[in-house]
């Protein structure tokens, strides 16, 4: 990553543009460009954010963004990807003892703990009880009663026209 930052800071004070001036440009704080042109990567929470920066400046002083962050890909994958060969070993050994184990997604794996017949009886009360509910609430309206209690009667009458 040295690399990087040498290039950077190389090409940007071969331009003659001081580090305030680039990150007023960019629009970035000036101890996030002086933590990149001085290697100070673990400064940067989100490494993302940092590749977006790094491709900016690049940009910005007329470097190819693709090809730093190429190198900067190759950094990351280089310091980050390494696994002991004993760690590979051991996770080897380890499936070679469960090898009878299938893999499968948790979504259709069958349940280890057997309590598939508990959760279908659960849901079977539950339907049944909101069924229940449902018929008691439409029975109560359908009696032809009103809540007073009072009979209605209409009475039809003739129109005598005179």
């Amino acid at each position: 990553m040295n690399q990087i930052s040498e290039i950077l800071q190389k090409k940007r004070e071969e331009t003659g543009i001081s580090l305030e001036e680039a990150a007023n440009d960019l629009d970035y704080d000036i101890k996030e460009l002086s933590d990149i042109e001085s290697g100070n990567f673990k400064s940067f929470k989100d490494i993302f954010i940092l590749k977006v920066i790094i491709s900016d400046y690049a940009k910005y002083l007329g470097l190819d963004p693709e090809k730093i962050i190429d190198e900067f890909n190759d950094y990351v994958f280089e310091s980050t990807s390494k696994i002991p060969i004993d760690e590979i070993q051991r996770a080897s050994r380890e499936k070679e003892k469960n090898s009878d184990d299938k893999i499968m997604s948790p979504y259709t794996a069958p349940d280890k703990k057997g309590n598939n017949l508990i959760k279908v009886l659960v849901t079977i009360m539950i339907t049944l009880i909101i069924i229940a509910i449902l018929i008691l609430i439409h029975n109560s309206g359908v009696k032809g009663n009103d809540d007073t209690g009072l009979k209605v009667s209409y009475e039809v009458g003739e129109l005598n026209e005179e």
